[in-house]
């Protein structure tokens, strides 16, 4: 093929080259170039550089007989110079965008490490208030005899049962979730007796559609908070679950006195996951994919809950 000079470039030649030129390259890349204090050995690099070009410049003379290439010592070994510099400047380009992927990447994994932590202690947060007061009505109805005490029983069995197998997951599909609300209506219905009546509808296309688990729960767990300080009975709360095609939509609205809030009890008001951690976990799980509205007018306190699936 031959090469500018006018000599042929034979592949042991080009071998000799690539070999001579590779080791102060791989230097720089795999030692140098990870060193964080890199001015230590700048005068080492510099007689490394200046080594290997002495070197190659003999290993070189064996391809070149000719009487004229002595002539050439100290252009051949700047020309390697150069060559090596070259070569490295490449090359800490090379590392420097590996280094800032392996960076990102680290970030990235702290920031869902991070994520799934608070999602964790968010969903860990069970309402001790529920499970006490639940327990005594089944206590209750059971020494009356009531028919009701097994159904009741299995519901509180199959809500935990839920919190602590399905509940931790990152996806649930939508009948389990739906499932879980309907107990956990059932319950707080026996338990609030002729206080409150609820008005639950459904239309789901696809059950089989995932969600969050534990997303829903919080609204409904208010409602019955809040409705249970009123006076009177059948106090209306309305509860509705949509899914058209990709978005699911959640409804819920209950009666409401904000001059009723200091009788509630302490230690409902301190328990469950509640409003705010949800819109935590709304914001962590479906970031620009959910719209959440809260109004309170005219003694009713209204959620509205929309999400792409």
């Amino acid at each position: 093929m031959g090469r500018e000079g006018g000599y042929p470039m034979s592949f042991p030649h080009e071998l000799v080259a690539l070999f001579f030129n590779s080791i102060p390259t791989y230097i720089m890349y795999l030692w140098f170039f990870p060193l964080k204090n890199k001015q230590k050995y700048i005068l080492l690099v510099l007689l490394l550089f200046i080594g290997n070009a002495f070197f190659h410049y003999y290993a070189d003379s064996f391809f070149h007989m000719e009487e004229d290439h002595k002539d050439h010592r100290w252009r051949s070994m700047i020309s390697s110079l150069v060559t090596y510099t070259s070569f490295s400047l490449g090359f800490f380009a090379l590392f420097s965008v590996k280094k800032l992927y392996a960076k990102q990447l680290e970030l990235e994994t702290t920031k869902q490490e991070k994520q799934q932590a608070e999602l964790n202690a968010l969903k860990a947060q069970v309402n001790p208030h529920f499970l006490f007061n639940t327990l005594n009505n089944i206590y209750a109805n059971a020494l009356r005899k009531d028919e009701k005490t097994p159904d009741l029983i299995l519901k509180l069995s199959d809500s935990f049962r839920y919190l602590l197998h399905e509940g931790q997951k990152k996806q649930v599909t939508l009948d389990k979730e739906i499932n879980h609300i309907k107990d956990y209506i059932s319950l707080q219905e026996e338990r609030l007796s002729t206080k409150v009546k609820v008005n639950f509808s459904e239309d789901i296309h696809n059950p089989q559609k995932e969600i969050a688990p534990l997303l829903l729960i919080p609204f409904i767990e208010n409602a019955f908070k809040y409705t249970s300080t009123l006076k009177g009975s059948k106090h209306l709360i309305k509860i509705k679950t949509i899914l058209n095609k990709e978005q699911f939509y959640f409804y819920c609205e209950n009666s409401y006195n904000e001059n009723k809030i200091s009788e509630i009890e302490t230690n409902w008001q301190e328990s469950g996951i509640g409003i705010k951690n949800t819109e935590k976990r709304l914001q962590l799980l479906y970031p620009k994919q959910h719209q959440l509205l809260i109004e309170e007018k005219d003694n009713l306190f209204k959620v509205t809950l929309t999400i792409i699936l």
